[in-house]
């Protein structure tokens, strides 16, 4: 049996593809545009960026592998689902650089190739959008205090673990039963 992903895992896969961006960036689109379609109408090798070469296909089968582990995440209602980032290990600041690659790419894949019309959701999706949105561009002030400072890194974690199961709780299309509503509310 294969391990999960983890952040140096998928660095390393990244790294296989010729992928330039941060891991982070990578899941964070996985896990939006998961929340617009079907997992299996996405195609992760697809998401990788132009530039990147077609990887091999030992490649190929863990990028489906990611896929598949990150939709039965989303999808565990008993908290599974966390964005993969950088473990305590990294400094402060690499994690939360990450935090905010996590979040830029999860806006990114959620925006897809058709525009997300914000004024259909909820209330609640349309705040978490606006927060994420945010978090991109926040960054760490020298001098704060470091345990403040890794206190506010773990509820950032939370609420975007909880929102990205959010937005797709709302957005995700229902599997399988005929006639289901396309988007959960």
């Amino acid at each position: 049996m294969t391990n999960p992903f983890d952040y140096p895992a998928l660095s390393a896969l990244m790294a296989r593809v010729g992928y330039d961006d941060d891991a982070a960036t990578f899941h964070g689109v996985l896990c939006g545009v998961l929340c617009r379609q079907k997992a299996d109408d996405v195609d992760p090798v697809q998401l990788l960026d132009d530039e990147t070469p077609q990887p091999p296909a030992d490649a190929v089968a863990e990028l489906h592998r990611l896929r598949e582990e990150t939709i039965a995440s989303l999808t565990d209602l008993q908290s599974a689902f966390m964005p993969i980032l950088p473990d305590d290990a990294a400094g402060l600041a690499d994690r939360a650089r990450a935090l905010g690659a996590w979040c830029e790419g999860f806006l990114y894949g959620l925006a897809g190739r058709i525009k997300l019309n914000l004024r259909e959701c909820s209330e609640e999706v349309r705040e978490i959008v606006k927060d994420f949105t945010e978090f991109t561009r926040s960054s760490l002030d020298s001098g704060d205090d470091d345990e403040v400072e890794e206190g506010a890194y773990a509820e950032l974690v939370e609420y975007i673990r909880v929102g990205a199961q959010l937005v797709f709780m709302e957005l995700h299309p229902r599997h399988g039963a005929p006639g289901a509503s396309p988007t959960i509310h």
